[in-house]
Order: structure tokens, then sequence, then C-alpha cells
């Protein structure tokens, strides 16, 4: 039996207090707020700004901190930096275990040549990062990334695919839109649907729609899909051999809701507590080949904002670090 994913937003309230807040920041939330376009009525702001600024100084102290060599990767404020991370776990995270009937599991080729690095973006796999804007449509993202990947494997053409397609018409296959859904029954509704629409003849709307699917501008399809073993050596294979492979990961953690930069390691990340949806699209490493230099590359479904322009090198090899290669697969095309 194998475990998949399933992706549950729900929306949280916070209690208002009277903060006590840090003129000196004053400047910087206004430029803050300004940026990321954000709007707040009297008795919202006070409490936002005190939120914002304890984020604002646990990054600071974070920071401070990999330059004294404690951390491996920095952190930055973001569009996120006015939510609790309690609030943001719920929001932007949510996958639970669920036990699913067995399917197809990848078989590893012994002769297949394993490079020591591997960018599938530089081979034309990968299209340009999204954003998933407040919906919890993760699990859709993850599965357009890998099927894109495959239909460009098997045709030479890379075409965007619309999650929205994913978010409004698979509720039959078991998925509830930007309330959640498995990345495995995205794969099964295209399989029933005979396809997908493009990106472009079905945008994204980042909320729940009725379905508009057209079969006229399907662009994609699949027959199925195959799982990976648990082992991060399984992964490596499976990308090596494939393309960019649809994974899980813990991505509750604050660290992870301001990475910045560099090799991400937080030893409070679960391999097995699995909230979000991502797509592993390579690996590789930073100078000499060892455990702790190595990394795999994710491509987030949170814009060009967050991260490294939208993707986080995450550690590779550290005992299946927050989990990436518990729950991995990608589509038969």
């Amino acid at each position: 039996m194998n475990p998949s994913l399933f992706l549950a937003a729900l929306c949280l309230g916070i209690a208002s207090a009277a903060p006590k807040l840090d003129h000196r920041l004053a400047v910087r939330w206004n430029q803050w707020k300004t940026t990321h376009k954000k709007l707040y009525d009297e008795n919202e702001e006070g409490w936002r700004r005190a939120v914002w600024e304890k984020n604002m100084k646990m990054i600071e102290m974070h920071n401070q901190e990999h330059s004294q060599g404690k951390h491996s990767f920095t952190m930055a404020m973001n569009a996120f930096g006015d939510m609790t991370n309690e609030e943001f776990r719920q929001v932007m995270n949510g996958f639970q275990y669920q036990k699913y009937r067995k399917r197809k599991v990848f078989q590893e080729s012994p002769s297949a040549e394993i490079p020591p690095s591997l960018d599938w973006r530089e081979k034309g796999y990968v299209t340009p990062v999204k954003d998933q804007g407040q919906c919890g449509s993760c699990w859709a993202f993850s599965a357009t990334g890998t099927l894109e990947g495959q239909m460009f494997r098997k045709t030479g053409k890379l075409i965007s695919l619309s999650e929205q397609n994913l978010v409004d018409c698979s509720q039959p296959q078991g998925n509830y839109g930007c309330n959640g859904g498995l990345v495995h029954n995205a794969f099964q509704y295209v399989k029933d649907n005979k396809g997908l629409d493009s990106e472009e003849s079905y945008p994204y709307h980042a909320r729940d729609e009725s379905c508009k699917y057209k079969p006229e501008f399907s662009v994609a399809n699949d027959t199925g899909y195959v799982n990976i073993h648990k082992q991060e050596t399984s992964l490596m294979k499976a990308v090596a051999s494939v393309g960019p492979i649809s994974v899980g990961i813990d991505a509750s953690l604050i660290s992870f809701q301001f990475y910045k930069r560099g090799i991400y390691y937080d030893p409070k990340c679960s391999p097995k507590n699995l909230n979000h949806g991502v797509l592993v699209v390579g690996y590789g490493f930073e100078g000499a080949l060892l455990d702790n230099n190595k990394y795999w590359i994710v491509k987030n479904s949170w814009g060009t904002v967050w991260g490294m322009n939208g993707y986080i090198k995450m550690a590779r090899d550290r005992d299946n670090h927050c989990g990436i290669a518990t729950e991995a697969s990608y589509p038969t095309v």
C-alpha cells in the first residue's frame, strides 16, 4: 500500500491584541505594505504589523547566526511576512497521508547512467515558476509540473498546463479544488478526461470555479502514474532517467516560510509529516561532493519573489530531509 498526499486549506482567525510596536521598523513596514499591495482596516493593521515585526526580527537573528556559520541558508522577508507560522501552515500547507491502492512502481535500471549533477531546466523540461496564491492547490501545480516535463520528453514541445482545469474539474476523482486534492487524483482525472487544457486556454484564477474544460484546447494526456521507492537513491535515479518528479515535503517550518537562498537544512523538518506538493527538477552539490553539500533543486509554486526566484535547494542524502523521497511519483504518457 502506498500513502498519498492530501491537501486541505483552511482559514485561521488570529485573535487581535494590543501590540507593542518597534518604531524603528515603521519605514520598512510601510515599504513592505506598498511592495505587496497590502491594505488593512484600522483594527487589523496593528496586530498584522506586530506579526510582521516579530518575523522580521527572527529573520535578522537567523541571518546573523548564518554569518557565524550556524546555518547553511539565509532567510528574507517576503509576501508571507504578516502571517504567523500557524496561519501560514493552515493556509499554504496541509497535505496528509491517506492509504491508497497499490500502483505501478518505478523500476530502476542497474545500468542507467546517473550523473553527479543534473538540472532539467537547462534541457527545456520546466516551465517558469507559477504562483498558487491564496488557494490550496499546490497538488495541482506539482501534478502539472511533472506532466509538463513528460509531455516535453514525448513531443519536444514545452507547454504550460492548466492548474485551474484541475482545480475546477477533478472533483469526481476526489479532489476539492482550493480546499485540497491528491496529486494522484489529478493524474487520474487527466486519464479519465482524456486530456488537460493549456494554461493559455484555461488561465489560473486562484479560486474555485465551474468546470470549463474544452477538449479542443487539450494539449496533454496521461495513461496513469508511477510511484517511486521511498529512498533518495531511487528518487535520484528517477530524476536522472525520467525528468522532473512530483514530491511531497514538510514545508511547515518558519525557516521554510522565509527561505531565501542556500542549502535548506533544518533539523526540525520532518521526513514523515508531508504537507506541501512541489517539483524536483534536478540535483547537485556545492564544493566537494560531501553529504552536507548535496542538494535537490526544487520548484515551488509561491511565485518568483520567494526563495531563489521561486526555487529552493533542499538538503540531499541527509536522512530523507523533509521527507522529499517519502512520496514521489510521475505520470506515464
